[in-house]
């Protein structure tokens, strides 16, 4: 757990930061930052997307995994734990809810995050989510500083997943599979991808809602292999 411990650590420095240079920060550099934010959100997940082997597998994963996340409401429950954290903290920003939900998605759905957190469970080695932790501390000063509180609050949902990847690291080796693991960072792009367009301005989609795609497509991978 040592890795994801950093992690947590590097999240709650970096949006302390954040925290600090964004009340001095004009609107204007703020909304520069949050586009800039949403290009490069953009291309990492089209590398992701591009990982997969098999686009119907992709594209099944979606399709299935969006219609569970809606019927489940995910993204509404997410929103929910968004705004009683927001009223436990007496924040009153309006964009609170979408920097936890969008630091939240980035820092766990992504190769670094899989990998890292199993190959620590496996054999105690956190050296993967120690880079992991570098990257998400930097990311965090610039969501921070624009998206507000919320981002913070993300480390939250890094402990607990990364948490759970790597106590659970042996069971889940089979993920690190290339067969599997393209699938699974494939599906993820694409949901990397609509956090892009939502930071961009360009479409609002609830990315939260294709959550259970991820499962979907660890599953038509282990299918089809």
């Amino acid at each position: 757990m040592k890795g994801t411990l950093v992690n947590v650590a590097t999240v709650l420095v970096g949006s302390a930061i954040g925290l600090a240079v964004g009340p001095r920060l004009p609107e204007r550099i703020k909304t520069i930052i949050v586009s800039a934010l949403g290009l490069v959100t953009f291309v990492i997940g089209l590398r992701m997307a591009l990982k997969s082997e098999s686009i119907l597998i992709v594209i099944a994963s979606m399709i299935a995994g969006g219609i569970v996340g809606e019927l489940l409401d995910l993204e509404g429950k997410i929103e929910a734990l968004g705004d009683y954290l927001r009223a436990k903290v007496g924040s009153t920003q309006g964009n609170f809810v979408t920097g936890f939900v969008t630091a939240s998605l980035v820092y766990c759905v992504g190769p670094m995050t899989i990998v890292g957190s199993i190959q620590e469970g496996m054999n105690g080695r956190p050296d993967v989510l120690y880079a992991k932790a570098m990257l998400d501390g930097a990311a965090s000063v610039a969501f921070a500083s624009s998206l507000g509180l919320g981002v913070a609050f993300s480390a939250v949902t890094v402990l607990l997943f990364q948490g759970a990847l790597t106590l659970l690291g042996s069971q889940l080796a089979f993920l690190l599979e290339d067969q599997i693991l393209n699938e699974l960072i494939g599906t993820g792009g694409v949901m990397i991808l609509g956090i892009g367009l939502i930071l961009l301005d360009l479409k609002r989609l609830r990315v939260a809602n294709y959550l259970p795609a991820l499962v979907f497509a660890v599953l038509l991978a282990l299918l089809f292999r």
